[in-house]
């Protein structure tokens, strides 16, 4: 499972999404809004979207589809 962090009205975080979609990743990754957790709003507030993998791996953007696909295949 991978976890995108996001907010409403972030386009930057829309524009991963869709990334995120085009690489075949939607039905095994969640969005969760950094809005809905204190520590991930200290943690992600300047930083979203950011993608993290359950091994603690992080995927900050700016990222491209290829960067995404390599990311995701050498996940542990």
């Amino acid at each position: 499972m991978l976890t995108l962090f996001h907010t409403d009205g972030c386009h930057l975080c829309e524009q991963a999404w869709a990334l995120v979609e085009q690489a075949g990743l939607a039905a095994t990754t969640r969005q969760s809004d950094i809005m809905d957790d204190e520590q991930w709003l200290a943690a992600y507030r300047v930083r979203i979207p950011v993608l993290r993998d359950e091994a603690g791996r992080e995927l900050g953007w700016p990222f491209t589809l290829v960067e995404l696909m390599a990311w995701a295949t050498h996940r542990g």
